[in-house]
């Protein structure tokens, strides 16, 4: 008989283990499937390229956002955090996958950039890696794929390490986007689906303005607004089915 659930982290690794491993893309359980989507470098996969977000490049040109330190969640290749650490920022960088962090420090050296890069799950409780205060966290993309539970832990590490009136930057999946993100309520991602009879995540979550208002209710909203769309051409990364989101951090205050 086991009566081990005592905490919160126990209830949420518990909901972890309900999904199929093969949905499982938010634990380091899932950096074998994030190894094997980051190993083929020639796909065209649009965020492969080392272009950063365009919401990135206008915070910053417009001076909303200045130089301090900051963390990009979910770093992938490392196109945001090669972006940051040329704009004057000391930058700390984290994803799950080896073979994506690997990627990111060869571009990293190719550049000359200074960056500290930590292979892992960002959201594991035990000694902080990720320790903070940062002045900008970055994420583009990590969080549409968390499932609803986990956003427990992802506002619970913005909370601990976004310093007072520092910013969010977010870009995630639009809801109304055919293919690009589920819409499915929280409840539903809970219910058996599939072959394995077990719950997944359909790809990832889509979100809508309103939602991510309420998700991120302590935190100031600086701007909401579908990403541009930048032609291949174009020296910066932007598709029309993500939003791009800017928010502060108050001064004073719990998020959680």
């Amino acid at each position: 008989m086991d009566r081990s659930i005592r905490t919160t982290e126990d209830v949420l690794r518990l909901l972890d283990g309900l999904f199929a491993p093969e949905a499982d893309r938010w634990t380091a359980g899932g950096a074998t499937w994030w190894d094997g989507f980051y190993a083929d470098r020639s796909k065209e996969v649009p965020f492969f390229v080392a272009k950063p977000d365009e919401s990135l490049v206008s915070a910053l040109d417009r001076g909303v956002v200045t130089p301090g330190r900051a963390l990009d969640l979910g770093c992938g290749p490392g196109r945001n955090a090669l972006y940051l650490a040329s704009r004057g920022f000391r930058v700390d960088a984290v994803d799950l996958s080896v073979t994506a962090v690997d990627w990111a420090r060869e571009r990293a050296r190719e550049a000359g950039a200074e960056i500290r890069f930590h292979q892992g799950d960002a959201f594991a409780p035990g000694p902080a890696v990720l320790d903070g205060p940062y002045d900008l966290i970055q994420d583009s993309g990590c969080f549409h794929h968390l499932p609803p539970h986990r956003r427990v832990s992802y506002l619970a590490l913005v909370d601990r390490v976004l310093a007072p009136g520092g910013h969010l930057a977010l870009t995630c999946f639009a809801a109304g986007e055919t293919g690009m993100g589920s819409e499915l309520p929280d409840a539903a991602f809970y219910r058996p689906s599939g072959r394995s009879g077990r719950p997944g995540l359909h790809g990832g979550l889509a979100y809508t303005p309103e939602s991510l208002r309420r998700i991120f209710a302590g935190l100031t909203e600086v701007e909401l607004r579908r990403m541009r769309d930048e032609p291949p051409g174009s020296p910066r990364f932007g598709e029309p089915f993500l939003w791009t989101a800017l928010f502060r951090r108050p001064a004073s205050g719990s998020l959680v």
